[in-house]
């Protein structure tokens, strides 16, 4: 839809589209006597991106009538406000390489771990099964009740384990565990930068179905 802007030109609306914000952050005059927090102090403290406003540029109005131009999300916050302040601004989104600046790259956050495995290595119970379950990310340990009526701690989902290692900081169960990973199961975790849908659930779930 939208050509690159040639290097040194100011912009028209065949390259550019364009954003204003006019906020200011003021007291709140209605607030509680006792009021201590910002959102009972202040009016438009937060500046988020639901206050972009769209000013549309040569035939633009017409072309996008029906699907003005928008962030992708209208609650990203852009800013924090105090009395006093004030933001009027005007910016220009324009398409780009990444030659031309880095903002320009197509990249986002991606990282990877391995899958943790927990293995009990003897039977813990009653009280010590409460402090083992205590000690791991909510769901990785299980309280099971026996045909005896004890109650047995058992390894549910290492998978949501942070790896705190926070068992190791009680003698009468540093033992009963050991803590490895393993070493051909990668979690990948990939962000998207919100430009594009992401493709790879699509791809998963068509891989998954196949």
């Amino acid at each position: 839809m939208f050509e690159y802007r040639d290097k040194g030109s100011e912009g028209s609306s065949e390259d550019t589209v364009e954003f204003e914000l006019k906020i200011k952050c003021t007291k709140n005059s209605h607030a509680p006597k006792d009021a201590c927090t910002p959102d009972e102090l202040y009016r438009d403290h937060m500046v988020y991106t639901r206050h972009l406003k769209w000013v549309p540029l040569g035939s633009q109005a017409e072309i996008f009538a029906n699907d003005p131009p928008r962030p992708v999300h209208d609650d990203i916050i852009l800013a924090k406000l105090r009395p006093g302040h004030e933001i009027d601004l005007k910016l220009h989104c324009m398409k780009g390489l990444g030659r031309d600046h880095a903002k320009f790259s197509p990249v986002a956050t991606a990282s990877y771990r391995l899958l943790p495995q927990i293995t009990l290595l003897r039977e813990v119970e009653g009280e010590q099964a409460e402090r083992l379950k205590d000690s791991f990310s909510k769901g990785v340990i299980g309280i099971e009740k026996t045909d005896d009526g004890r109650r047995v701690a058992k390894v549910i989902n290492a998978r949501v384990d942070t790896c705190s290692r926070n068992v190791f900081r009680f003698d009468d169960l540093k033992d009963a565990v050991e803590l490895t990973r393993v070493k051909d199961h990668f979690i990948f975790s990939v962000e998207s930068t919100g430009a594009l849908p992401p493709l790879l659930r699509e791809v998963e779930g068509e891989q998954a179905e196949r």
